[in-house]
């Protein structure tokens, strides 16, 4: 099998951790493997003097929470609902009954900053709820434009990087984030099931809501202050995130793994130009390319499985397809690739 959907093909190492036996999570010696997580996971999104919260559960899950005990405290939200992932922040805050102003923004567009500080202005809400990179587009959003209105109209900053997390440059503390939402599926590259909120050093004393059990910041905070979780940790996934934050850190950080990223991407997206595909996103992510083919009836998906055991990733709109670069992939594996999706092409 070979997948260029999230979090894509995985280090042997990293997999084989999945096999071995399953270690009593309630010792001293996984509490020394949470509490190093933590601190890897802060240097690597630039979080100095931050705290993490590292669920079992989807990012949906780890959005959730954020809106049960952050953003029910706010008096009004902005949201910016650029794609299926920025609807959903949409979604929870209808949920959860929080005022909201609903921005939108078309299908793979950028965001009219101008526009968006205007709302803010005349709005103004006291928290911001965006993607970094709407993963349904390949749309890349300007965190230093956003940041940059938060700070001016005081308001504070929460962002969706799940797909951004070690595929772009992210620095939280100089972006200005209040907290960030990531998972393990995606830069992290091992398996999907844990999610991951990082929180920034202005909020250490903050005074959360209690609106959901399960996610309880302050349940969750005084557990992980020993390294542990409130309830039963998806035991294998926390030590395979620890191996894999051990190799970024021997490689010396994130640059490594977000300059493989782009290579991947920059060769792609030549592949892209060769044959005739459109990348419709005004400024796209290098974590995945997102692109235009003729294939009105999925063809090209179910032939890339069926023939080839290989999968990419539909979009909601007909013939659009999305390539992840994260996870092992040679240059030789996505020439393949873009040569299989032009055949299937070819034969509608």
């Amino acid at each position: 099998m070979k997948s260029y959907v999230f979090p894509g093909d995985i280090d042997p190492a990293i997999m084989a951790i999945g096999a071995e036996p399953i270690p009593y999570m309630r010792t001293q010696e996984f509490s020394d493997i949470v509490l190093e997580s933590e601190r890897l996971l802060l240097k690597l999104i630039g979080c100095k003097g931050g705290r993490t919260i590292i669920y079992t559960g989807s990012g949906t899950g780890a959005m959730s929470a954020v809106v049960e005990n952050y953003i029910t405290t706010k008096k009004k939200a902005l949201v910016i609902d650029g794609g299926s992932f920025g609807h959903r922040w949409w979604d929870l805050c209808r949920y959860y009954g929080v005022e909201q102003i609903h921005y939108e923004v078309p299908f793979a567009k950028d965001i009219d900053y101008d526009d968006l500080e205007k709302t803010v202005a005349e709005g103004r809400p006291d928290v911001f709820l965006c993607q970094h990179h709407e993963t349904s587009t390949g749309e890349l959003f300007d965190l230093k434009r956003i940041g940059t209105i938060c700070r001016k109209y005081d308001v504070s900053l929460v962002v969706d990087v799940i797909s951004s997390f070690l595929a772009e440059e992210l620095d939280m503390d100089a972006l200005g984030i209040d907290i960030a939402v990531t998972s393990t599926q995606k830069g992290l590259n091992i398996p999907p099931g844990l999610s991951i909120l990082f929180f920034s050093e202005r909020l250490k004393d903050y005074p959360f809501a209690h609106h959901g059990y399960y996610w309880d910041f302050e349940e969750n905070f005084s557990n992980l202050r020993r390294g542990q979780t409130p309830y039963s940790p998806a035991t294998t996934l926390y030590l395979q995130l620890h191996a894999r934050l051990k190799q970024l850190e021997a490689e010396g950080g994130p640059g490594k793994n977000i300059a493989d990223v782009r290579h991947r991407c920059e060769v792609f997206r030549g592949l892209c130009r060769q044959y005739g595909w459109d990348v419709p996103a005004e400024v796209p992510s290098v974590a995945v390319t997102g692109f235009q083919t003729k294939d009105q009836n999925r063809t090209v998906f179910r032939g890339l499985i069926d023939q080839y055991d290989t999968f990419i990733m539909p979009g909601s709109v007909p013939g659009f397809y999305r390539v992840s670069h994260m996870g092992l992939q040679s240059d030789e594996d996505l020439r393949l690739l873009a040569e299989r999706i032009h055949q299937f092409e070819s034969s509608l």
